[in-house]
C-alpha cells in the first residue's frame, strides 16, 4: 500500500475527492466520525449532476464534532440540516442540505448517511438557508478583506449602504460546572458606507454615521414611530432605506 505522506498535495487531493465520491455513490461509511445529528442524514445527490459538479460541491474535508461534551451546540438556528443553496466559484447549487458551524465559521453538508463534509471556505462565494419560512442570505468576506468583515455574514440590506449581521458562538467555561463549558451566541450588526465598516450598537451609532442628516433621520424615526434596537437588527432597515433615498 502506498502511503499518502509520500504523495504530493495535488495527488492527495485527487485521492481524497475520489474517496468522497465513492462514499456518495456507494453509501459506504467512514468509521470514527461523530456527527452531532442522530438518525438518518440527508444526502445532496442529484442524478443529473455530473462528476465535475460533484467534485466542485464536495470539496472539503470530513467533519468531526470535537465539542460534543460542551453544553448547547455550535450551530446557527438548529442542530438539524436546513435546506438552502450554495454558490461555489460562481456555480449555484439549489436545495442543498446545510448546517452552519458558528464556532468555526464553517459550512457543513452531508455526503453519505452519518458523514458530513466541511466545505472549502475559500471556494464558497455565498449561501442561503431557510429557517421557519424565512430565507437568510450569507456572503463571504475573505480573511484579508479590507472592509473589516471576515468570513460569512448575513446580508440584511444592500443599497448605497449595506447592513450585515455577523453571527458567532463562543464557549463560556466560567459559568458552568466542570471543564467543558457552554456555547453562547454573539450577534453583531455592521453597516458599510463608502467601503467603511462600522459596528452598530444602537441609534447613536447611526446618528454618528449620518451626522450631516441627523435631524432628518431623527424626524423620520419620530414621525413613523419606529423602534430601532440592536435586539431587532431588521429594525434598522427602514432608517437606512430612508437615508439611501435622501442621500446624493
Amino acid at each position: 500500500m502506498i502511503s499518502l505522506c509520500c504523495l504530493n498535495s495535488k495527488v492527495k487531493r485527487n485521492i481524497i475527492q475520489f474517496i468522497l465520491l465513492y462514499i456518495i455513490f456507494t453509501g459506504s461509511e467512514l468509521y470514527g466520525i461523530n456527527p452531532i445529528v442522530a438518525g438518518s442524514t440527508p444526502v445532496n445527490l442529484n442524478n443529473r449532476d455530473t462528476l465535475k459538479d460533484n467534485q466542485i460541491l464536495y470539496n472539503g474535508r470530513i467533519w468531526k464534532n470535537l465539542y460534543y461534551m460542551v453544553q448547547g451546540d455550535q450551530f446557527l438556528f438548529s442542530t438539524m440540516f436546513l435546506t438552502g443553496s450554495l454558490t461555489i466559484r460562481g456555480k449555484s447549487f439549489e436545495n442543498i442540505s446545510i448546517m452552519y458551524d458558528l464556532y468555526k465559521d464553517e459550512i457543513l453538508t452531508p455526503v453519505s448517511p452519518g458523514i458530513m463534509l466541511q466545505l472549502n471556505k475559500e471556494m464558497v462565494d455565498s449561501f442561503s438557508i431557510l429557517f421557519q419560512n424565512k430565507t437568510y442570505h450569507f456572503t463571504r468576506f475573505p480573511e484579508d478583506s479590507l472592509e473589516g468583515l471576515k468570513g460569512y455574514v448575513n446580508l440584511l440590506y444592500r443599497g448605497k449602504i449595506a447592513l450585515y449581521i455577523k453571527y458567532s458562538k463562543k464557549i463560556d467555561r466560567q459559568k458552568t460546572e466542570g471543564e467543558n463549558g457552554k456555547f453562547y451566541l454573539i450577534t453583531r450588526i455592521y453597516l458599510m458606507k463608502d467601503n467603511k465598516v462600522s459596528l452598530i450598537t444602537g441609534k447613536r451609532d447611526l446618528f454618528k454615521i449620518f451626522i450631516e442628516d441627523k435631524a432628518l433621520i431623527k424626524d423620520f424615526i419620530k414621525r413613523n414611530k419606529l423602534l430601532v434596537s440592536k435586539n431587532e437588527p431588521e429594525s434598522f432597515i427602514p432608517v437606512i432605506k430612508y437615508y439611501d433615498s435622501i442621500s446624493q
